[in-house]
């Protein structure tokens, strides 16, 4: 029998998916929270929010689970109400509500408006940059624009988050220092493509500019870059890097592949040579620069010689940062006209065999550490140990630096000077050796 739940009003917003993901649930929570609603980030509350992802198979997968865990709990009286937004709800939202018909209602990626009316709020205009940050209090994921232009025939984004469109450099910069006034000393760049920053705008690939105006907020420290594109990098986004001290000496940069053919498929507008010639001009221009990329295996008719050259190009290239994922075939994208003919276990022996590669090229770089002492932001206590990184470490994604909270003390939120003392193939292992004082 249902009991109906006797919690006061109080909204959970559930996140899922990738780093924009969070973004926005923080916007929206933000909202709520100007609107005097009660609001909680994964914790019980009688109203759920469900903001999903869509991207490929496996986050579909979990998202679906997700919002049937939640209508379960509707149904046996453990929460009231469940609303869904988000990619899959964009992307598929006739089919969720024939399927999934006792959620309340199903919002797209640009109906924040229609969403908080729906949980009695009002969009507030005014809320530039207000955000409820759910990231530990030392960094925060700024959005610079939304949206992608690029036609690559794997990618069901421009699907559910349309067009690019950046943001202007003067609102960024308010974020920023409304970010830095609670705390943030890291801002992280997140784009669907960051290269393509300002065409829209300025009639310029502008990013540079954007680099130089948040290095001057008071109380930023590092400034690192998330998913640049290859085709038409904007080179002087490297001079900055390389002088200004606050940019943090990292790029993620997803390739996807590197044989010729599969480029060509891909529609990525660029070759291997193309590529190779370009990352080479990156570690000219930034010697230090720790390089990040994702490959994706099993493209439909990626053969065994093309396989070859990639897993080649990834030992030759000997990135600092690799990600491997298997291909998913998804509905109304270009390659969906393909034959998905790689079967899923070539695929997961590929993706693991790029994986062991790239585990042993860590850690032989990871060695190279061993007796260096590097500035680390300390994010977190876990168990035992306090958990930091270098400015060559993404949170989440990256290597850490675990320093023995048993023998050391180290404050959480704060930059200190570790000297590592061991590395294993994606963890550093440190002692602190001084405080570094806020710039």
């Amino acid at each position: 029998m249902r009991t109906k739940s006797l919690k006061k009003n109080k909204i959970n917003v559930v996140t899922l998916g990738c780093s924009k993901n969070v973004y926005d649930s923080e916007v929206l929570m933000g909202q709520l929270k100007a609107n005097n609603k009660e609001v909680a980030h994964e914790e019980e509350g009688n109203v759920v929010v469900i903001n999903t992802c869509g991207f490929i198979a496996n986050a579909k997968e979990e998202s679906v689970n997700t919002i049937l865990e939640y209508v379960q709990k509707k149904e046996s009286g453990e929460v009231d109400k469940v609303f869904v937004t988000g990619c899959l709800s964009e992307r598929y939202k006739p089919d969720l509500e024939k399927e999934i018909p006792n959620v309340d209602e199903y919002f797209g990626t640009s109906d924040l408006p229609n969403l908080l009316k729906a949980l009695g709020a009002d969009y507030k205009h005014e809320l530039i940059g207000e955000r409820l940050t759910t990231t530990p209090k030392n960094y925060a994921y700024l959005k610079i624009a939304e949206g992608c232009d690029r036609p690559c025939s794997f990618c069901a984004i421009p699907l559910m988050r349309g067009k690019h469109k950046s943001k202007p450099i003067e609102e960024l910069v308010g974020e920023s220092e409304k970010l830095a006034a609670k705390g943030v000393k890291e801002l992280i760049l997140i784009a669907q493509d960051l290269t393509y920053y300002g065409l829209d705008l300025y009639k310029k690939r502008n990013l540079a500019e954007l680099l130089q105006a948040l290095a001057k907020v008071e109380g930023v420290e590092w400034i690192r870059l998330h998913y640049a594109f290859p085709t038409g990098f904007p080179m002087d986004v490297l001079e900055v890097m390389r002088k200004e001290p606050k940019i943090c000496n990292y790029i993620d940069i997803p390739l996807q592949h590197i044989a010729d053919p599969i480029l060509k498929s891909m529609r990525r507008g660029t070759t291997k040579a193309k590529t190779t010639k370009l990352l080479e001009e990156f570690r000219a221009a930034v010697p230090e620069m720790t390089i990040r990329t994702t490959l994706i295996v099993g493209y439909p008719g990626e053969t065994e010689e093309d396989f070859k050259t990639l897993k080649e190009w990834v030992r030759e290239m000997r990135f600092e940062r690799l990600g491997c994922f298997t291909y998913s075939h998804e509905e109304n994208t270009h390659a969906y006209t393909l034959t998905d003919d790689v079967p899923e276990e070539i695929k997961q022996e590929r993706a693991n065999e790029i994986m062991e590669l790239q585990s042993q090229i860590s850690w032989e770089l990871n060695q190279e550490k061993v007796g260096k002492t590097f500035r680390c932001i300390i994010d977190r206590k876990e168990g035992n140990h306090f958990v930091g990184r270098t400015e060559f470490d993404s949170p989440d994604v990256d290597n850490e630096v675990l320093i023995d909270a048993t023998q050391h003390y180290v404050k959480i939120g704060e930059f200190v000077n570790i000297e590592i003392t061991e590395a294993s193939d994606f963890d550093l292992y440190g002692i602190p050796v001084s405080v570094v004082q806020d710039s």
